[in-house]
């Protein structure tokens, strides 16, 4: 799943009673209208070394349109050192795509392994043979990229809550109980082992614009 994919907390309004009062003379700034939110500041240029990194990363990843993207991966039975050092190379991969998840269908491998990490200093997590237990009933629409659909951002709806049973890198039981980023990321790895993208997710018209975005990127190539 791509980092640039939006997902936003609602902070509580501050305390009316502790606003300072304006200045003499001075007349305040207005308050912004109600629903609506400040213009985002720009977004820094990667530097060229950072830059060079993710495009290296993203050459390795798997876009749209190769065939294991749609394969349903097979449950893992070995746990040995290859698989530790399989996830070790798709976290470096993940990371210097500056990504915040990967399956391994997206590097090519069709079997059941993805990696995460929410946040930036985070440990990575990797989850082998996951399967959702359980899903809440409240669900959430979002933006969603990904680093096997480059330029494509689309509103995915999700359960805000789940349950994930899997096994780690060792071979040891694990119980995830996620919510919110956690939570849609490891949906989004989830439908990448059972050949799933957020294409099959959205409405048809962002569908159709993603499907312009990604001609465009290929024709450009």
């Amino acid at each position: 799943m791509s980092a640039d994919s939006t997902y936003t907390e609602m902070n509580p309004e501050p305390d009316a009673e502790l606003a300072p009062e304006p200045e003499a003379g001075v007349e305040p700034e207005p308050e912004p209208e109600a629903g609506v939110e400040p213009e985002p500041e720009p977004e820094n240029e990667l530097d060229p070394e950072t830059a060079a990194r993710r495009d290296a990363a993203l050459a390795q990843i798997r876009s749209f349109g190769d065939p294991v993207l749609r394969t349903k991966a097979r449950p893992i039975e070995r746990f040995d050192d290859e698989l530790r050092e399989e996830v070790f190379r798709m976290g470096r991969l993940m990371d210097d795509a500056i990504g915040v998840g990967l399956a391994a269908t997206q590097v090519g491998v069709v079997h059941r392994l993805l990696v995460y990490r929410v946040q930036q200093q985070g440990e990575l997590a990797a989850l082998v043979n996951p399967e959702i237990e359980w899903a809440g009933r409240d669900t959430e629409s979002m933006e969603e990229g990904c680093l096997s659909l480059p330029g494509v951002l689309v509103d995915v709806d999700r359960p805000i809550h789940v349950r994930v049973r899997a096994k780690n890198e060792y071979g040891e039981p694990i119980l995830i109980e996620a919510s919110g980023l956690e939570a849609r990321v490891i949906q989004h790895e989830i439908d990448h082992l059972d050949g799933v993208l957020i294409l099959d997710r959205t409405s048809r018209d962002q569908r159709k614009e993603a499907m312009r975005v990604l001609r465009e990127g290929q024709q450009a190539a």
